[in-house]
């Protein structure tokens, strides 16, 4: 059984400049992180692992520094990984990344299946890893928070759909969006660290996938265009309130109706 888990290098800052031009995020020179929400699937494809003897590959699509993400995914578990880097795949939108994503799946694969987190904290989206399966024509399952029984065959999970919980039997090869609720990620092993120190990391770029036609990729692929993208105004006024508690909670009570975050009881 063969395991893609696709993740994401985003900015470990809120200060992050943008092209007036492009509308993209200026990301050289600004400090990274692993995606948070894919530590999530990689922790459920290396219990997969486990389970299974399954063979784990992460995958992830960035600029050259985005190999330290990869590392990383090293450091927990994973066996193997691939940076699919082109700076004609640069500012691309969620459809022209989707679709980048799903050439270099088809390029390094063939996969059993393919684990997601729920969105990325740059983009918010959570649209990539539906149009994912879209573009290779697998099914697909978001909103899980467990896997009940798993085979080389299928996969029984619950999944958190917004007023119940739903157990559904998804056949392989799929794509699958877990939860935060999953499990808990393992801690990056040093032992591991050092054991894969030396391991190759597997390059793709445009010319590397089965359709290398620029103009489905990067902006030239894009069909949404960014009009305006801009950071938060932040306020530094600060407001202290002194007085009993019941007093302070009344106060509280009546700002918060008062500035529209709650809703008075019918």
């Amino acid at each position: 059984m063969k395991i893609a888990v696709c993740i994401k290098q985003v900015p470990g800052t809120t200060q992050v400049e943008v092209d007036p031009e492009t509308g993209t995020l200026k990301r050289d020179g600004v400090e990274s992180k692993l995606n948070p929400y894919d530590l999530y699937a990689l922790e459920t494809a290396l219990r997969l692992k486990e389970e299974l003897g399954a063979e784990v590959v992460a995958l992830t699509m960035g600029p050259p520094q985005a190999e330290a993400i990869l590392r990383e995914a090293f450091m927990m578990g994973a066996d193997d990984a691939v940076l699919v880097s082109d700076r004609r795949f640069a500012g691309a939108d969620v459809l022209a990344t989707s679709y980048a994503i799903s050439q270099a799946l088809r390029a390094a694969g063939p996969f059993d299946l393919v684990i997601c987190g729920r969105q990325t904290t740059d983009g918010d989206t959570a649209q990539v890893g539906a149009e994912l399966a879209e573009f290779l024509g697998i099914p697909h399952v978001a909103n899980v928070v467990r896997v009940v029984r798993a085979n080389r065959a299928e996969l029984t999970l619950v999944c958190d759909l917004p007023l119940e919980l739903q157990t559904v039997a998804l056949p392989l090869p799929a794509l699958i969006c877990v939860e935060k609720s999953i499990g808990e990620p393992r801690l990056p092993s040093y032992r591991l660290k050092l054991a894969t120190a030396e391991l190759p990391i597997r390059k793709l770029s445009l010319a590397d996938l089965p359709d290398s036609d620029e103009k489905h990729y990067g902006l030239n692929g894009s069909p949404t265009q960014v009009i305006r993208i801009f950071p938060p105004e932040t306020d530094g006024m600060r407001e202290r309130w002194d007085g009993p508690a019941a007093e302070i909670a009344r106060r509280l009570g009546e700002y918060l109706f008062t500035h529209k975050f709650l809703q008075q009881p019918r």
